[in-house]
């Protein structure tokens, strides 16, 4: 079986926000739908403040001044969010193994030229 390599690093080109997520579009075409929740100085900022994002380097990362937030592409691409947060309690049945299923949002990656689900993580 062959190892995929990529020559380059994704990296993003856009930013769209909605009330409770964000989608950041990557130079493949591919899109990363984002929950807010994932990073809480974006969620409480004002819709002026998210609006007001710039790329680092040449689209490795996402920087916004107002609200003191760095995001990397490959945080995004790893289904990360801000590694300080607090994850929320939640009351989730046990799956019968004497786990319980994780509390992570879901995190969906979208294929826009395709208009498929390229990868969908969560239940």
């Amino acid at each position: 079986m062959g190892t995929l390599t990529l020559e380059s690093e994704p990296v993003a080109v856009d930013v769209v926000f909605s009330a409770d997520s964000f989608r950041v579009t990557i130079d493949d075409g591919r899109e990363l739908s984002v929950p807010l929740a994932w990073f809480p100085r974006l969620l409480h900022g004002t819709p002026e403040q998210r609006d007001q994002w710039e790329l680092i380097g040449r689209g490795e990362g996402l920087h916004w001044e107002a609200l003191d937030e760095d995001i990397s592409v490959a945080v995004l691409l790893a289904g990360r969010g801000d590694q300080n947060r607090t994850r929320p309690q939640t009351d989730q049945p046990s799956s019968g193994s004497g786990e319980s299923c994780s509390p992570r949002p879901l995190l969906k990656v979208l294929v826009s030229t395709a208009g498929e689900a390229l990868a969908e993580c969560g239940s």
